[in-house]
């Protein structure tokens, strides 16, 4: 459970402890316009839409219960509409981490999951790479056909990882902010870490703090083991192995410059 202070500290405090939306049997208007509300800023990750562009047919067949909840989340996923805003200009790895944060509400898990959905979709397409998250046993546990998506990381959940708390803030910046409005929007935020099996520290949204007691501050060190490159014009029998200590605000560009002279990585760790 967070704590009040921390909720506040990190601008999720509209989120904790507040009930699903849902579409209850009894509903009325005001109902369906709660629901109907809720589905575009979760799947549009709090973007406004215009009146022009409000998917009409599909809120009209929700309203008159011809789909359920979860059919109008397909349908807006599938809609040009999502495709304008976080597909065509956004790179594959970026797009499939806003997938799980809006269509299941949490950040991805591994590099696995990210590897099956670049292959799903590279085999099978678009229409296929969302549906994979509508259709599985996760979204029908924790949102069933009459419950919007919601962010499910900031609390602790049956079944998920620790760090899929941590990896959910650098998805997340606050409760105003908005997946096309944040700085560096289009770039993988997880990318690094996934691929290290590692967890940034959390930070506010507002000022980039560290929040006490969840991280190592800004001393925190990587320990990297590399094989150095051989640029001389013999066989070399037996490569050096060094070791670097890199903070992590220098993490990603050392191991580009290391790529780039050749290197090989061996393993990295927390020193």
């Amino acid at each position: 459970m967070t704590s009040s202070m921390a909720a506040r500290q990190l601008g999720v405090e509209p989120f904790v402890g507040a009930a699903p939306v849902e579409r209850r049997t009894n509903w009325t208007e005001a109902d369906i316009q709660t629901v109907i509300s809720a589905a575009y800023r979760q799947v549009f990750g709090n973007e406004h839409v215009m009146q022009s562009e409000r998917l009409v047919s599909a809120e009209s067949m929700l309203r008159q219960g011809n789909i359920s909840v979860r059919e109008f989340i397909r349908s807006l996923a599938q809609s040009e509409l999502y495709r304008q805003k976080f597909f065509y200009s956004t790179p594959q790895l970026r797009f499939i981490e806003l997938n799980f944060k809006h269509l299941l509400g949490r950040a991805p898990a591994d590099e696995a999951e990210i590897s099956q959905h670049v292959n799903l979709y590279i085999q099978r397409g678009y229409v296929a790479e969302i549906d994979s998250y509508i259709d599985s046993d996760e979204y029908q546990t924790h949102f069933g056909e009459a419950i919007v998506p919601h962010y499910r990381s900031f609390e602790s959940q049956p079944g998920q990882k620790t760090v899929s708390f941590n990896r959910m803030f650098q998805l997340y910046r606050g409760y105003a902010s908005s997946d096309q409005t944040q700085r560096a929007h289009k770039v993988a935020r997880l990318s690094q870490e996934l691929a290290c099996n590692s967890a940034s520290p959390l930070r506010t949204p507002m000022t980039g703090r560290g929040l006490a007691g969840t991280h190592r501050g800004d001393r925190a060190q990587y320990r990297l083991r590399v094989t150095q490159a051989n640029r001389g014009q013999t066989p070399q029998l037996r490569r050096s192995i060094s070791e670097y200590l890199v903070p992590y605000e220098q993490l990603s560009s050392i191991l580009q410059r290391l790529n780039q002279r050749g290197s090989r990585i061996i393993s990295i760790s927390l020193a």
